[in-house]
């Protein structure tokens, strides 16, 4: 048996349902689960490994709900920094078709060492195209060298611009080869135990990239494994229109006919649904994964999150694609979703709400995601959940001066990087500092790739 105690937190933020924060608080772990939390007077002084947490907040570790880890290869492509979703697309499938299985093996270690610095220790991904050989595979085995827990999709593309899609008909896929790929995926790769750290998810990239029948038959054969679905879903008046001429429904009703409402089923963006629909949403318990930064950045809107959260649409947060953010910061991401959700109830712009709260923000992070992803196990530190933590010093640095709410300034004060990270009891960033990856080498490998894509 291995223990963790991690002792003396300024703040111990449990993130319970009744928002417990502990101050000068202290956590005991066992064999990846948590044991004790409390004071620290009531808690032992002694384990296998003790982290010092004074002067830090500690809280549950960061959740990620959406992300294209294969993106970190093409950031700030001249020809898709100035561009709506379906112009960006156009300009990077070229380059994205020339994805190898060793880049995108690196991308993925390069993506989630960066996630994890910034907090996150539960990352998923949606990777929908494989071209040149390149697999499920070659996503896991890049995951290895990053011990957070790791959520990857077998993602897929079918309708490609002969039969009326936008991706190039070289990068798509046939119908048959996509579900049998998606079996052997979840057969190889997924886990569906509690404290899992590799899970699969069956993710058709979106209603103008795969056709409905297959968006059908792979919800049937995720039900039939016991596995979650994901897409795209409502991110740009496109879509709409897209979905409009070509179904005569909007993407909402779509993915209804289709079986793709569900508490087994989250969207990614979500920006443009209307009342009804979420209250659909909200009744069958179908989540969304938030990703304001992407949103902003393809000028797609803002996602109506004040109403998600009255009417009980479950929310998580997500960076998106690294090449629509154009990073890897789930901690920075916080903030813009803290930020931007106050924008979208701002007089005269149209939502109604209240203004999110920095606390609001983090629980939308941890509890949140945590729900969107099915992942009972995760999201809060208490008793018999995995300890999943991280710890971040505000009390040390000539830009922490001044705060008067230590848990608040994680948000409000634009932190971008934590001193701990642990996963599973295990620590994963030391100090600032990733315990595992060989960071020069792996950069130096990453841009080699890049140079590739790019050339």
């Amino acid at each position: 048996m291995s223990t963790l105690l991690v002792r003396n937190a300024l703040v111990l933020v449990t993130m319970d349902d009744g928002g417990t924060e502990i101050a000068g608080g202290s956590l005991l772990a066992e064999d990846g689960l948590i044991t004790q939390v409390g004071a620290s007077s009531d808690l032992p002084d002694t384990a296998d490994l003790v982290i010092d947490a004074d002067g830090m907040v500690v809280m549950p570790g960061l959740i990620n709900t959406h992300h294209h880890l294969y993106q970190t290869l093409t950031r700030a492509v001249p020809e898709a920094q100035d561009a709506d979703l379906f112009t960006w697309l156009v300009a990077l499938y070229p380059l994205w078709s020339r994805l190898t299985p060793d880049s995108v093996r690196d991308a993925t270690t390069l993506g989630l060492a960066e996630l994890a610095l910034s907090g996150c220790t539960t990352a998923f991904d949606h990777q929908y195209l494989w071209p040149n050989g390149s697999s499920i595979d070659d996503q896991f085995e890049g995951a290895q060298q990053v011990p957070i827990r790791f959520m990857a999709s077998r993602g897929s593309m079918s309708l490609g611009q002969a039969s009326g899609g936008l991706p190039p008909d070289s990068i798509v896929e046939s119908h048959d080869s996509i579900l049998r790929a998606s079996q052997e995926a979840v057969a190889r790769w997924h886990d569906p135990d509690p404290g899992s750290m590799r899970q699969v998810v069956l993710a058709p990239a979106s209603p103008f990239s795969v056709t409905g029948e297959l968006m059908k038959e792979s919800a049937a054969l995720a039900r039939e494994l016991g596995v979650r679905l994901h897409t795209h879903i409502a991110e740009t008046i496109d879509e709409e229109e897209f979905c409009l001429e070509r179904f005569g429904v909007r993407p909402v009703e779509y993915a209804e006919r289709l079986d793709w409402l569900g508490d087994d089923v989250w969207f990614a963006h979500g920006v443009h649904i209307a009342s009804d629909e979420s209250q659909r949403m909200a009744r069958t318990k179908t989540g969304v994964a938030h990703c304001p930064t992407s949103n902003m950045r393809l000028a797609s809107g803002i996602a109506p999150i004040a109403r998600y959260r009255q009417q009980g649409v479950p929310v998580g947060l997500g960076v998106d694609g690294s090449a629509s953010n154009d990073s890897s910061n789930l901690l920075a991401e916080v903030r813009q979703a803290m930020l931007v959700a106050r924008l979208a109830v701002a007089p005269g712009v149209g939502e109604a709400g209240s203004l999110m709260s920095g606390r609001d923000a983090l629980r939308l992070a941890t509890r949140g995601s945590a729900e969107v992803l099915g992942r009972s196990d995760l999201g809060s530190l208490e008793v018999g959940k995995a300890c999943d933590l991280v710890a971040i010093d505000v009390s040390s640095h000539l830009t922490d001066s001044g705060y008067a709410d230590p848990v608040a300034s994680l948000v409000f004060g634009n932190r971008t990087g934590v001193d701990w990270s642990v996963v599973n009891g295990k620590v994963v960033v030391d100090r600032g500092r990733l315990v595992a990856v060989e960071t020069e080498a792996l950069r130096e490998r990453h841009s080699t790739w890049s140079k590739h894509l790019l050339a």
